[in-house]
């Protein structure tokens, strides 16, 4: 198994071959929708996937994860191993090389020091960054000289790839950014619209949530590559005219996150000028459930933001037999079979990948038992004592907001579970926001997923590369987002558990794959059995490109953009 060669650290790891190539922009303009706009191209900012994926054009780690799951270098010459003695025998240090030559899109030379300056700039205590789990664990990150990297472990690190490792923890330029360290770091609108990289494209123009022009990065350290002289990425809309876009219409190359019902898209795929292309890995469509008091009644300090001593506890889903009657009354094999067929599978798991870390311990969750949740919902004390269908406790109705990003297939989920919910005495009232607000993460919006203003909200997450150590670190309690964050940090539910915290610090010190895949069940089965989310769908990554579009190879470990270098144009 290909993880078992990466957490061995030391075996030997299947690299990609890049393909042939025609000269550096002999293609003219490559035409891409994501019909979520991106708000910004600085991925620490945002755990929005849309900007993840726009950035990842322009801005790049030491190594990503291929659509096989291998790990590749990009940046680095190659992939430190015990073998070849880039990662210490201890396990406590990896050493980077930097290909030599390396140059920013400004022509000026990439050192390691840019890594260690990307390591301060995302552990800044007053920073906020939104993907500070790739960086747990470090006690150190130094400049041995100018393409040596070294990082030093508080303990011995199983699998040291997460740092500057996927296109979620990539390299930024130290001489841009060093003045936008901590508070400063959202302010930096200059910056985070027209970040310096290395990757096959450099911005032109950034319009947040609406268009970036870019084209190709003259200074990139392949001269044949890349073949598109220019890209223009739309962002806006919904997925079904992102869909038609490419399909039948011709007007764009590429669209991503194609989220509407299998029938439409099969029928567009008929039109021929297109292809559909799913992977699967890691991402699950989920209901997120807000362990703290989201009042508006409360001020900006308190409203949906975690304490330690419980004070800010939500005061209907806090209890667990509330949030499993949720779960127990929605059916996800009916969800799946009418919002994504084919390119979904009905899940129980917020980790449902690679295979060996998949449990089976949650597997109830996919029969639907009304009645069930009925009886709990007695249980727990919530009756409809005046038959008006919505059951109340202590004078307080059970009544929830559930919010999502906008889009047909989320409506029509938010349709169906309402009226589930419904049936067990649950009123819900139904809050869509664009996406390119919701996923935009900007601290002085009250619409993003992060500040989760909500009960419950619903959306899609995953991680890169094929190992889950940073992922199920998301869910540590001190991870909640909070004003001192700027509003970021990956602990969405603000869930707290000191048990699970102590099984994230043992699993980050754990090696050999079967003990770990141990380990990553019993988190998961820990959410889970605790209902921290109620998980509906895992998702294949389903985009489309044009016949005309050749080189794409879709993936759904890392960014889809992975190797937009070698994208190119056929007759």
């Amino acid at each position: 198994m290909r993880l078992k060669t990466l957490l061995m650290a030391g075996a030997a790891l299947t690299l990609v071959a890049p393909a042939a190539m025609a000269e550096r922009g002999a293609d003219g303009q490559l035409n891409i929708i994501y019909w979520q706009a991106p708000s910004t191209m600085n991925p620490f900012l945002s755990g929005g996937t849309k900007e993840v994926e726009a950035s990842s054009m322009v801005i790049e780690p030491l190594a990503r994860f291929s659509d096989t799951g291998e790990i590749v270098p990009i940046l680095a010459e190659s992939i430190p191993t015990t073998d070849n003695g880039g990662v210490s025998a201890d396990l406590r240090t990896i050493t980077w090389k930097l290909k030599p030559g390396l140059l920013w899109s400004d022509g000026t030379p990439v050192t390691a020091a840019d890594g260690v300056f990307t390591y301060e700039y995302c552990t800044h205590p007053e920073g906020g960054c939104a993907q500070s789990s790739y960086f747990e664990g470090i006690a150190s990150m130094e400049a041995v000289d100018d393409l040596t990297l070294k990082i030093t472990f508080t303990e011995p690190k199983p699998f040291p790839y997460t740092a500057l490792v996927g296109s979620e923890s990539p390299i930024i330029q130290k001489s841009q950014f060093e003045n936008c360290i901590g508070a400063r770091a959202p302010e930096c609108t200059e910056q985070n619209f027209n970040p310096i990289g290395t990757g096959p494209f450099r911005v032109t123009e950034f319009r947040a949530n609406d268009v970036i022009s870019l084209e190709a990065n003259p200074n990139y350290r392949d001269p044949a590559k890349p073949a598109f002289a220019s890209v223009l990425f739309k962002g806006g809309g919904d997925a079904e005219s992102a869909a038609r876009s490419v399909l039948q219409t011709g007007e764009f190359d590429y669209a991503w996150n194609l989220q509407i019902s299998p029938e439409v898209l099969t029928e567009m795929e008929a039109a021929g000028r297109g292809k559909v292309v799913v992977a699967f890995a890691t991402s699950v469509e989920r209901i997120h459930v807000n362990f703290t008091n989201p009042d508006p009644a409360l001020g900006p300090d308190e409203r949906s933001v975690w304490k330690e001593d419980g004070s800010n506890a939500h005061p209907i889903l806090s209890d667990i037999r509330v949030r499993k009657a949720l779960s127990m009354a929605i059916d996800p094999v009916i969800l799946t079979e009418i919002g994504y067929g084919p390119t979904g599978r009905p899940t129980c798991n917020v980790l449902p990948g690679p295979e060996i870390y998949a449990s089976t311990a949650n597997d109830a969750c996919l029969v639907q038992d009304i009645e069930g949740a009925k009886a709990l919902l007695d249980e727990a004390g919530w009756i409809d004592s005046d038959g008006d269908g919505v059951r109340e406790k202590d004078g307080k109705e059970l009544s929830l907001l559930y919010q999502t990003s906008t889009n047909a297939v989320r409506q029509q989920f938010q349709s169906l579970i309402k009226q589930w919910w419904g049936e067990i005495g649950v009123e819900t009232e139904l809050r869509n926001i664009s996406a390119s607000v919701f996923f935009g993460g900007d601290p002085a919006s009250p619409d993003t997923f992060q500040k989760f203003y909500a009960d419950v909200e619903m959306y899609t997450n995953n991680f890169s590369g094929v190992d889950p150590e940073a992922y199920m670190a998301n869910w540590i309690c001190n991870k909640a987002p909070r004003p001192s964050t700027q509003w970021q940090g990956e602990n969405i539910t603000r869930w707290c558990n000191p048990e699970y915290d102590a099984l994230a610090a043992e699993f980050s010190k754990t090696a050999g794959l079967e003990a770990r895949a141990d380990i990553a069940k019993r988190m998961n089965d820990m959410l889970m059995q605790d209902y921290a989310m109620i998980p509906l769908v895992h998702r294949g990554g389903t985009s489309a490109h044009a016949n005309t579009l050749a080189g794409v190879k879709i993936n759904d470990w890392d960014s889809e953009l992975w190797n937009i270098a070698d994208w190119h144009r056929v007759k």
